[in-house]
Parts: C-alpha cells; structure tokens; sequence
C-alpha cells in the first residue's frame, strides 16, 4: 500500500487514476480547484482531499505537506494536472498560452520542488508526470500545449537521469483520450480541428490502468515512459 497524491483529481484522467489506485489499495489524497468534485469523489472512493492550484508553489507544498501530517509519507505524485486551450499561434491568445505554461509545466515543477525534499529523506518516492503525444510531436493549432509536453518530457527524463535510482520517474503520454480538456477550445478553428481529431478517444481508465501499472511495479524497475493511443481500426 502506498500513499498517492493526484493533481487534477475532479475529472478525466485525474479522477479515473485515482479510482484505480484507490482500487488496488493505496491510501489517495486528491487535488483540484474544483472542491465539489473532490469532495464528492473521496467519500465514494474513501480518499482525503484538498483544495489545490497547481501554478502556487505554497499551495503544492501545503497539499504534500498535508498528506504527509495525514498518511506519515508521501510514495507517489502523479502530476496529471493540465489545460489545453488550443488555437493558431496567428491569433495570439496571449493569456491562453500563459496559462498553458503555468499549470502545464509550472505545475509540474511546483510539485517537483514540494514533494521531491520529502522523497529523499524518507529514502525514495515515485513521480508519475502526465504528458501526451504532444511530447513527440506538433500538430497546427498545438504549438504551445506541445511545448508544455515536450518540456514535462525533458523535465521527467533530467529529474529521472539526476535521482541516480533514489527517486523513480515515469511518463504517461495519452493519445486522444476522453475528458474535459477540449471543453476549454475557446478559438473557433481549434474548436472546430479538435472536434474531429476526437473521433476515436481512449477512456481515460485506459490511462489509469498505464498509470496503475507504473504504480505498482517492484522498487527496483523504474518504468520511464508510457506512450498509449487509441488502436487504429481499418
């Protein structure tokens, strides 16, 4: 049994990891703005809870740190927390792309800086960073959200290359996956693009099992990185 914190908890990915998880056991403290959720969600499943916003550093040190004053440690962080306001870079969402940097990368790294102390004094932990295929490739319309996914790619392979096995890393790239994400496609042709490219979507416990399966591996295998896409049908 390990004890798990999930970012991003209230839907999607998030919500589905952290059902997994609290599956197989493990004691989950959850994370997200939006604390209806959260708190509807932990009494179905039997986890604790917090309010959390990613882009405040004092806010991710406050939730590792209230999970560790709860559960004694803190085993595992699945950064999963993320927005995807796609458009052209011509129409210069300015704001969009700033938000996109905050909770896309700041994010991870905020919960890098809070919980990365904790796992070296205890003597080891478990980051599982959500990326996407976006970390492999650009498409029209995703120039910055790819940016944030390539830089959560660089930052999970130099956090895992430093930790010298002390500290495990994994990636979990989706490919098109079921969730809110698009629902926040405010530019029209993105909107339009994004509708489309949705066609055929993964649910996301099909990225909870990818991410359970990392979770539950022996201490001595580091599982790095996890790419999972739809099957292609034709």
């Amino acid at each position: 049994m390990k004890v798990v914190l999930v970012t991003g908890a209230s839907s999607g990915i998030g919500e589905a990891s952290a059902r997994r998880l609290a599956a197989d056991g493990h004691r989950v403290f959850l994370g997200a703005r939006r604390v209806d959720r959260l708190e509807a969600l932990g009494k179905e499943i039997g986890a604790a809870y917090r309010r959390l916003d990613v882009t405040s550093l004092d806010d991710v040190r406050e939730f590792v740190d209230a999970a560790r004053e709860r559960y004694g440690r803190v085993d595992v962080v699945v950064n999963n927390a993320g927005v995807m306001p796609l458009s052209p870079l011509d129409a210069l969402r300015v704001a969009e792309w700033d938000r996109m940097i905050d909770v896309n990368v700041r994010g991870v790294l905020h919960g890098i800086a809070a919980a990365l102390p904790v796992m070296r004094e205890q003597g080891g932990g478990h980051f599982v960073n959500v990326a996407s295929v976006g970390a492999y490739e650009v498409s029209p319309t995703a120039a910055v959200y790819c940016a944030t996914k390539f830089a959560v790619r660089a930052i999970s392979e130099g956090l895992r290359q430093e930790s010298a096995g002390g500290v495990r890393v994994t990636l979990v790239s989706p490919g098109v996956t079921e969730s809110e994400l698009a629902d926040g496609i405010a530019d029209p042709v993105a909107r339009e693009a994004m509708r489309t490219y949705r066609a055929v979507a993964l649910p996301a416990s099909a990225i909870a099992e990818a991410v359970a399966y990392a979770v539950s591996q022996p201490e001595g295998v580091d599982v790095n990185e996890l790419v999972v896409r739809p099957r292609v049908v034709g």
